[in-house]
């Protein structure tokens, strides 16, 4: 998963080291110094008062932190175009934020025309600095094929590179590497290894992934309780597969207390986020009365929900209990169904 542009100004705040440093940039630490106490009390109008001078003196790191400041809309109007240029100024300067940043904006066709090639591009130059998230930014266009030929192994050297120096997202994308066995030979232990140490640090992902091997017994000893501890602090993040993973165990009484209702509720939060299997498990839980009511024609829209993205079960499940329910109902669990579509899943019982 790519590192938001965000955290690019975070890590640069608290790193004034770069080799590339401009005199200008030398000269501008103490004010600089002050833009970010102001940036991070929230006070962006006076970081943006106080940014703008040094700036317009060529200051490659004040253009990054204004750059980010246009990207998220802090302070002044949201301007992607805005961001690209300043960003562009900064990079052209040697600054690896916003080397990393620019690419970002290119992958993502945000304030440009997008262009995996010149995100690559832009990557690998911050890459080369040595700057961990666009390591593995540039190691994420390499498993994908984006702007550069496919290639694992490429993908692997890059995360492990960002990994061995504690970040997250490649240290995340390394065990993913690890259990697919693309660029390395697979191996879950490894795989183990590397979420854990993601998983530790937060990693929402990391952490769904870690409990989906500890549930499985891969690269560990199975431990459910242990796969239900990593699912819980995902979930509470708000990842969605890790809900619906949690729910399955909650259902079943592994590594958690057999609990209907609370199996609903967080099918249902993961159901939300559009996942094709929380829906069709809440439909199941509507349909046979567990941990819900039982409504046929929740069920049904449960079912059609699931159904539309691409879940075999679901079709099975709604032909079924359509053959109990009336014209009506049919009707009025399709219009729901879409009507739920409509407000992105939320709100949709």
């Amino acid at each position: 998963m790519r590192q938001l542009i965000k955290w690019a100004l975070l890590s640069y705040l608290f790193t004034f080291s770069l080799s590339t440093q401009s005199v200008a940039d030398m000269l501008s630490d103490a004010k600089l110094s002050d833009a970010k106490r102001a940036y991070f009390t929230g006070d962006f109008e006076k970081a943006e008062k106080l940014i703008r001078p040094m700036v317009e003196q060529g200051s490659g790191s004040a253009q990054n932190i204004l750059g980010v400041m246009y990207f998220n809309g802090q302070g002044v109007a949201q301007d992607f175009q805005e961001a690209a240029r300043l960003y562009l100024l900064s990079a052209t300067q040697g600054n690896a934020f916003s080397q990393n940043n620019l690419g970002s904006l290119y992958e993502d066709g945000q304030g440009v025309t997008q262009d995996y090639q010149e995100a690559a591009k832009w990557y690998r130059q911050a890459a080369e600095q040595g700057y961990a998230f666009a390591q593995n930014n540039l190691g994420l266009l390499f498993r994908r094929g984006k702007g550069v030929a496919q290639n694992y192994q490429e993908a692997e050297r890059l995360y492990r590179l960002a990994a061995e120096q504690g970040n997250a997202n490649g240290q995340y994308n390394l065990g993913l590497l690890y259990r697919r066995g693309q660029g390395v030979d697979q191996d879950y232990s490894e795989a183990v290894k590397w979420y854990r140490l993601a998983a530790e640090q937060g990693y929402a992902l990391a952490q769904n992934n870690l409990g989906l091997l500890n549930a499985n017994g891969q690269g560990v000893t199975q431990d459910y309780q242990e796969a239900a501890k990593w699912y819980r602090m995902a979930a509470e993040q708000g990842n969605g597969l890790a809900q619906y993973n949690l729910g399955l165990l909650t259902f079943n009484g592994k590594g958690a207390t057999q609990d209907y209702e609370e199996a609903a509720r967080l099918y249902r939060l993961a159901a939300e986020q559009g996942l094709a299997s929380a829906q069709y498990a809440l439909g199941w839980m509507y349909a046979n009365g567990q941990g819900v009511e039982q409504d046929h024609v929740r069920a049904h829209m449960r079912f059609n929900l699931a159904e539309n993205k691409g879940n075999s079960n679901a079709q099975k499940w709604r032909v079924s209990i359509s053959r109990g329910m009336t014209p009506a109902q049919i009707e009025q669990a399709q219009q729901m169904a879409r009507e739920c579509e409509e407000r992105n899943y939320k709100y949709c019982d």
